[in-house]
């Protein structure tokens, strides 16, 4: 992933601004809470009637208004009027902390200052409204009561819909709906569960409401925690791959991925590490499977690096060389994603992939850009990839058989991946080195299916994937995609994980696995500290892997999931080209493009897991944030 992938991301469902989540069960409360409502759980039958529950034309129609008011308490519709007697908001009048646009106070760590706007808005939807203010609510370390307001807009607004910074539609109810699942589990303490809860959205694979059909259901919120279900995988009943590397679907639908037929779930990180001061823009980036910068016969990145464990931005004498590939088998990676492009001389890039698999049990997933970023098809960059130009598909087929015919006979290789993300070109009216897969969907994945159908003419051995930008134009993919194995997405949307928007829009509309081939979070923002910055990056990671596992063959979810690749090693010092310190030799530490971060923006010099210090000691020097150690300890049960 280049500078231009993130700056173009479109994500279906981007939570704008959001992101910030406290997992505030074991956090201290930000302020008081003066009418929390007459009810823990509403029970929404003695004050309305549910209507159509389950069905497009679904409504809530309240009859006793007062009753349902002071059951909920203030900030959760429809109670809209305590919230102003409140003293706090008289302060926070008063003392001018309100002023401002409602989108200022979605992170400011002035979490009291965040919910008196929200719920106090009077410009905004209804529903969306109801939303950030439960996100308040779950900020300030008011579990419960966020409960209580996301299944308020479940109950009340399930079609409601909110624009995100690319003016691209955010479905609100069904993300309340996956925010009350994900709290629901992750707090087993709350003591609550959903039962017959459910929205689901028909042709949701672009960016218009128009065609949009919502079905909701909003079941019930009550007490208890939710049973686990007794999973039984049964008899394998489909195949895909072959001897080295394959995924199997049970009889229940869930899908494995195997190598060698040893279940493996795929723990895996994008391994790209580039030394400070050098950019492929500027052309000084070399690879680093070859990068020698002190001339003793080995690789610097993957042999000689060291980790800085106190940060003094030297290596003393208790801080060991190491090398990222003994890090990253410590860590619990099974496998590193590149791509073959390049400036990857291929006898080097063999004996170096076969070294991190024979001595550290780690296999690679070997890509191709398939014209992102005009690699490979010969576009030009202002007009990028056209995949219905018969000439630059056949440079792209071309560069796919080298790649294929050079490494099938290499046990490490367990997939071939196609492209990155390459459906934003073009989607929301981007161009330059992107191409026009967004403005020509078909013509796109018919392409893509083309070269997969070439790849297992040559290589039985191993399944393909496809490497898309989230779910955007997932239906072009299930209908024009059928020899692509596997269905990889990038895909930034929050702490909170991937929802059912993801793993159940995947099972029920391709019946194919899903790896994520990108998720990740920056160990920056400018409204924290370095500590707490990476605190919550971790806190991401986490949230993220652990939606992976749950809709795994492992997990309780939809059986979907066969892995994922964090987003990435070390942080890359050239990606954001802001001017003026273009060159590299500083760490950005600007937000490029706001989305479900802390603090609502990407930062994208800071998406390591690991950091670089103060990059004079580059390529050697590595500081392992909190990720990593959380990493080590997920990535090590099994």
């Amino acid at each position: 992933m280049n500078k231009n992938s993130k700056k173009k991301i479109c994500l279906l469902v981007v939570l704008l601004l959001i992101s910030r989540i406290s997992f505030a069960g074991t956090e201290k409360k930000a302020f008081e809470i003066k009418k929390p409502g007459t009810e823990e759980i509403v029970d929404y039958e003695k004050y309305g009637e549910f209507k159509n529950a389950g069905e497009e034309d679904y409504r809530y129609i309240i009859k006793d208004w007062d009753g349902l008011s002071k059951a909920t308490g203030e900030g959760i519709y429809p109670n809209n009027y305590s919230i102003f007697e409140s003293s706090y908001y008289r302060s926070l009048i008063k003392e001018r902390r309100l002023l401002g646009s409602r989108w200022d106070f979605t992170n400011d760590p002035d979490v009291l200052a965040c919910y008196f706007k929200w719920a106090t808005e009077d410009e905004e939807d209804e529903g969306v409204k109801q939303y950030y203010t439960a996100l308040q609510l779950e900020r300030g370390g008011y579990l419960k009561r966020a409960v209580k307001a996301y299944y308020a807009v479940i109950v009340h607004f399930p079609k409601a819909v909110g624009w995100t910074f690319y003016q691209t539609p955010w479905p609100v109810g069904l993300k309340s709906l996956e925010k009350l699942q994900f709290i629901l589990r992750r707090h087993p303490e709350l003591n609550m569960h959903l039962e017959g809860t459910d929205i689901e959205i028909q042709n949701p694979f672009d960016n218009s409401v128009a065609n949009d059909i919502v079905i909701a259901n909003p079941g019930k919120l009550v007490t208890g925690v939710q049973k686990e279900k007794k999973i039984e995988l049964g008899k394998e009943k489909r195949k895909l791959g072959g001897k080295i590397a394959s995924v199997v679907q049970y009889d229940n639908g869930f899908w494995q991925f195997r190598i060698k037929e040893k279940p493996t779930l795929l723990k895996v990180i994008a391994y790209e590490p580039a030394p400070v001061g050098t950019s492929p823009d500027e052309g000084t980036l070399s690879s680093w499977m070859t990068y020698d910068s002190n001339k003793n016969g080995k690789p610097d990145c993957p042999y000689e690096s060291f980790v800085d464990k106190n940060k003094n931005n030297i290596q003393d004498e208790d801080e060991p060389t190491v090398g990222d590939f003994s890090l990253l088998k410590e860590m619990g990676c099974n496998v590193i994603r590149v791509y073959h492009h390049g400036f990857h001389p291929i006898d080097e890039a063999k004996k170096v992939l076969r070294d991190a698999y024979e001595k550290y049990g780690i296999h690679t997933i070997m890509g191709d850009f398939l014209g992102m970023y005009c690699v490979g098809s010969g576009a030009g960059w202002e007009e990028g990839t056209d995949y219905r130009d018969e000439q630059q598909k056949a440079k792209m087929l071309k560069s796919i058989k080298e790649m294929v015919e050079a490494y099938k006979d290499e046990p490490y290789v367990i997939m071939w991946m196609l492209g990155n993300e390459n459906n934003y070109g073009s989607a929301i009216g981007h161009v330059g080195g992107v191409g026009n897969a967004g403005k020509y969907p078909e013509a796109f994945y018919s392409f893509v299916n083309d070269v997969a159908k070439t790849i297992h003419s040559i290589d039985k051995t191993r399944p393909v994937a496809i490497c898309n930008g989230d779910v955007l134009f997932l239906d072009y993919f299930a209908k024009h995609c059928p020899d692509v194995d596997i269905f990889g997405l990038n895909s930034y949307r929050g702490s909170d994980g991937f929802g059912i928007s993801v793993w159940r829009s995947i099972r029920k509309n391709l019946d194919k696995p899903a790896i994520i081939t990108e998720y990740g979070c920056p160990a920056f923002h400018e409204r924290e500290t370095i500590k707490k910055a990476e605190q919550e990056q971790m806190e991401y990671h986490k949230g993220n892997w652990e939606d992976i596992v749950y809709n795994s063959y492992k997990g309780q979810g939809e059986g979907t999931a066969i892995g994922g690749v964090c987003f990435q090693w070390i942080d890359g010092w050239w990606k954001s080209g802001q001017p003026p310190r273009y060159s590299s030799i500083a760490q950005e530490n600007l937000g490029q493009w706001p989305g479900p971060f802390p603090g609502g923006w990407g930062y994208e010099e800071f998406l390591g897991i690991c950091g670089q210090g103060n990059g004079v000691n580059t390529p050697f020097l590595r500081v392992l944030r909190e990720s990593y150690y959380y990493y080590k300890k997920a990535w090590n049960k099994d």
